[in-house]
């Protein structure tokens, strides 16, 4: 089975930047190499053409047109001049011609009389050739005999060989050269990406909070590290907003619970008879319904969260449903009684009551003898007051109240974890409303906004 190896990318960013730059550098660098050998091809062609017409105007210096069109060849100072591939000719008949030069001359007698033209010869071993006319002394204007000369291209196509194979070595080690730099200079470029992913991996380990930041980083990378850090910012709070959402969700549901407890502890501590087991089951079916209503409005905040809750209730009438329960559930605890007018909200029922639950639990630990939930209409919505005699919320205490787990006195005897609140004024946000702690003279006194109905 033939091997895939060649045609998988390199798995590394280095490895495929240096790629893209070793092919973008080859094919530069084989568009340079062509077009410098196609000019080198240009030029010796220009100097052999300039050497062998050179050559036979210095043939022709020595070559002298009477009036009658005959020639008279001068002996040259230097007759090497007539070995190095020249033809004098008289009209068509061969006047002087370099030794063992048969097989140029058909060549050669092909360009008597056709002007000054070149010609070059095929095979392994081609030859530039080049015929100059010679004119009459009269009045020049007819040409009575041709000087042909002849240079050997050999050394000119070894040169040019020469220099493409040099050049193409050359270019093989400036491909080799690139390749090795472009990928030590990503690498170090990357080095930044590095450190920033061993960071992220030890802190991943170690549950850190710490944040990149964008100090001393590169533009790219900064812009990077503060992208990352707004999302670990959003993953933290999600995080977070889920751990409080599990802790509030076990304070709501731990009455309904601990009631289910008690009463099946109660009916399995001796027989019962039918009215007993009766009540019991009653009371547990009380506390399972409440669970559910817990887990459904809880659940229905964290889906409802950035959006307006649906639904219209009476917040009077959840409150007195309320305080029926309570009055029922702890008998000793002081009366809830509601008064005001009976408004209607842009709230469901259900939200409407966990979102005065927590209020009317609170004030119901900390009143003396009397607890008031007023409803009133207000500017743009539905005001809910929930008034108790106790001893109110202390003046350093009031900026904190809202905030999770926080309690006024963790020893004051009451249960409690510091969460309805919080969850509260989550579920009424959630709503579009709010809750503020008022001033009281006496007590504390929390007001519920909500949207109207």
């Amino acid at each position: 089975m033939r091997s895939r190896s060649w045609h998988r990318r390199p798995a590394t960013l280095r490895g495929r930047l240096a790629l893209i730059a070793l092919i973008v550098g080859a094919i530069w660098v084989a568009v340079l190499t062509v077009l410098f050998n196609v000019v080198l091809a240009s030029r010796l062609r220009v100097q052999a053409d300039d050497l062998v017409r050179t050559r036979a105007a210095a043939v022709a210096s020595t070559v002298e047109a009477g009036p009658d069109g005959a020639i008279v060849v001068h002996e040259p100072a230097d007759d090497r001049v007539l070995d190095t591939g020249v033809w004098i000719f008289q009209g068509d008949r061969l006047v002087e011609q370099p030794p063992g030069s048969t097989g140029l001359q058909d060549r050669a007698e092909r360009l008597v009389g056709r002007g000054a033209v070149f010609a070059q010869t095929g095979g392994r071993s081609p030859t530039r050739l080049y015929a100059l006319p010679i004119m009459d002394a009269a009045g020049g204007t007819r040409q009575v005999g041709t000087v042909v000369a002849s240079v050997g291209l050999d050394p000119y196509r070894s040169t040019a060989h020469e220099v493409l194979a040099g050049s193409i070595a050359l270019a093989l080690l400036l491909l080799g050269g690139l390749y090795l730099v472009t990928r030590a200079v990503v690498g170090r470029a990357l080095r930044p990406v590095a450190v920033m992913s061993a960071q992220a991996a030890r802190r991943s380990a170690a549950g850190a909070s710490e944040r990149f930041g964008t100090a001393g980083r590169p533009a790219e990378l900064a812009t990077l590290a503060g992208n990352l850090d707004e999302l670990l910012d959003r993953l933290a709070a999600v995080l977070r907003h889920e751990q409080q959402q599990n802790a509030e969700l076990s304070h709501e549901l731990r009455t309904p619970l601990a009631r289910i407890t008690a009463e099946t502890e109660w009916l399995t501590a001796r027989p019962r008879d039918a009215a007993e087991r009766r009540t019991a089951h009653e009371a547990i079916a009380v506390a399972a319904a409440t669970m559910e209503r817990i887990c459904e409005t809880l659940l229905s905040e964290a889906r409802t969260r950035t959006a307006a809750v649906p639904g219209s209730c009476r917040p009077a009438e959840v409150a007195r449903e309320l305080a029926h329960r309570a009055a029922a559930e702890h008998p000793q605890a002081a009366p809830i009684s509601v008064v005001g007018g009976d408004p209607t909200a842009g709230v469901s029922a259900r939200m409407t009551e966990r979102i005065l639950a927590p209020l009317l639990d609170n004030a119901r630990r900390y009143a003396s003898a009397a607890i008031v939930v007023e409803c009133a209409v207000v500017p743009g919505g539905v005001a809910v007051s929930v008034h108790d005699d106790g001893p109110g919320v202390p003046d350093a205490f009031a900026p904190l109240v809202f905030d999770p787990g926080r309690r006024a006195d963790p020893q004051d005897g009451h249960d409690g974890a510091g969460l309805g609140l919080p969850l509260a004024r989550r579920l009424a946000r959630a709503a579009n409303g709010e809750i503020e702690l008022a001033a009281s003279d006496r007590g504390a006194r929390f007001v519920v906004t909500l949207p109207a109905g």
